[in-house]
């Protein structure tokens, strides 16, 4: 696509550079010293990969089973016909999982699909549809069959609904038990696929919740020492197909903050080569998120030692103390060239815009709240933002809470309406 606007031909692209745009392949050819490869696109359109500056993709790729994303559903009916189709190219007796990036608000429905519908579809594999962090789920009749065998198995009804909380996590527990490395490492590259498959070739991932081994775990729950392997060993293997950028998230409940201190000690930060590095702190640095004595204290340090942070707002008050507890630290050692970041920010008002904006702060803002049906709030004051002038991004959140997929996220923050139909 050319400055103003218009589809063009021909694309040169020498080392990562491009260097022609145009409708010439002559004049395209001239920008090279030796002869490139050719690609014909047979009347497909190529546009620049996005990137996604807050997103979860690592969990995305440690999912148990043939995970499936629904977040292109909007009818039970939909599901159907892509569980169908995944079903068609995988072995009988694998699970097919859906486990978060989708809300049942899509579904003209307003439901989960049920036992009945998925048995229809998927007569000879088990099937776990489960979304947010802690369901509720649903089964087949094989998937119903496997967790009734358990030894302490989740309640199930007679329709295949699992109910939130516990008997979810009961579920999933057992599904991730089964995990392999080579799972995970097939699960990475499905994920990789799927990014790309929707335009996003860059991915600033947010870490997750430090699992427990137990039923309280979630979707957003993982090894935090070892979730990353499955990915590393998959770039390791020269099959990387997107960028990724690993923030690395903390939960220190203590004023010693001694996982983060550890992680500022032993970690260097943008460290890798163009394809995998790791980013910054974040989204969470301590159990007290929004500002506490615990939080201040791991910022201090963070900024101390020059890395990135990023940090999680949701309230119409939790972004004021962060705020204010980064004005305290760039007081006496600033943070201007830092990059430090609030996401989400719902309910941010102008004037703590200006307030971020003026140490140098920005905002990464996703709109995965309207899938939930909040109304008006459902995402960030948008026009307030873009009219402070301050630095920003959006990041899809996803896949436990929200779609991953960017088009989804761009028409809500353009037109405001919660579905493209």
């Amino acid at each position: 696509m050319s400055e103003g606007g218009e589809v063009v031909s021909v694309i040169g692209i020498r080392e990562g550079v491009i260097v022609y745009i145009g409708e010439s392949q002559t004049e395209a050819l001239d920008k090279f010293d030796n002869a490139p490869s050719i690609v014909d696109l047979e009347g497909h359109i190529a546009i620049p990969g996005l990137i996604d500056c807050h997103n979860h993709i690592v969990l995305l790729g440690n999912r148990p089973g043939y995970h499936t994303p629904l977040e292109n559903a909007y009818s039970v009916a939909d599901v159907q016909n892509t569980y169908q189709l995944r079903a068609n190219d995988l072995p009988s007796g694998s699970f097919i999982t859906t486990i978060g990036g989708f809300h049942p608000n899509q579904f003209d429905e307003r439901r989960l699909p049920t036992l009945e519908e998925l048995d229809k579809i998927a007569p000879d594999n088990p099937v776990f549809i489960s979304y947010s962090f802690a369901g509720p789920a649903s089964t087949n009749s094989l998937g119903k069959a496997f967790f009734e065998s358990l030894a302490e198995p989740p309640s199930i009804g007679t329709n295949g609904s699992i109910s939130i909380g516990e008997n979810n996590g009961k579920a999933l527990l057992a599904l991730r038990k089964q995990l392999t490395f080579e799972d995970r490492k097939r699960g990475v590259r499905d994920a990789m696929t799927y990014a790309a498959s929707v335009g996003v070739t860059t991915h600033l991932d947010q870490g997750g919740f430090p699992a427990t081994g137990t039923p309280s775990d979630g979707a957003g729950h993982e090894d935090l020492y070892s979730f990353h392997l499955p990915w590393l060993s998959v770039y390791d293997d020269e099959a990387g197909i997107i960028r990724l950028r690993i923030n690395f998230l903390h939960m220190d409940d203590s004023l010693g903050v001694p996982t983060v201190q550890q992680r500022l000690l032993n970690t260097f930060k943008f460290f890798g080569d163009d394809m995998v590095r790791t980013g910054g702190i974040g989204e969470f640095i301590t159990t007290d998120y929004d500002g506490g004595p615990f939080f201040t204290q791991a910022a201090q340090r963070i900024a101390e030692a020059g890395w990135r942070l990023e940090v999680h707002s949701l309230t119409n008050s939790d972004f004021k103390t962060q705020i204010q507890a980064f004005e305290s630290i760039s007081a006496n050692n600033s943070i201007e060239d830092l990059r430090w970041v609030v996401a989400h920010v719902p309910l941010i008002t102008p004037d703590y815009l200006q307030r971020l904006k003026k140490i140098g702060g920005g905002v990464n803002l996703s709109g995965w709240q309207y899938l939930a049906g909040t109304g008006p709030q459902a995402g960030p004051p948008f026009k307030d933002i873009l009219a402070a002038g301050i630095p920003a991004g959006i990041g899809a959140d996803g896949m436990q809470i929200a779609p991953l997929n960017p088009w989804i996220h761009a028409y809500y923050a353009t037109t405001g309406k919660k579905r493209p139909r």
